[in-house]
């Protein structure tokens, strides 16, 4: 054993600190966790209130924009396939 290698020169870790900091962030993590469970509940009660002051339910207009949806692009398709054909007869 060399004097470069003595035990008073070894690395010593105070567990102490590491300790009380791993504590301190899992309270900080929970408080965070509570934090989402508030923000969150408050989005949702907001969310129920601006669905039900609604004119039309959101689903009947989802499904309404859908029917839209499906009618233009079966137009489009139509349109589409009548063009084709129409220059298929004119070469």
């Amino acid at each position: 054993m060399t004097a470069d290698s003595s035990p008073d020169r070894a690395f010593r870790l105070s567990t102490r600190p590491l300790i009380v900091g791993g504590v301190l962030m899992g309270v900080a993590g929970l408080i965070g966790l509570a934090g989402i469970a508030v923000a969150g509940s408050a989005l949702a009660a907001a969310t129920r209130d601006w669905a039900g002051r609604q004119e039309v339910p959101p689903g009947e207009m989802a499904r309404q924009q859908w029917s839209r949806a499906r009618a233009a692009t079966n137009a489009g398709a139509s349109a589409w396939r009548n063009g084709r054909r129409e220059q298929a007869a004119q070469s």
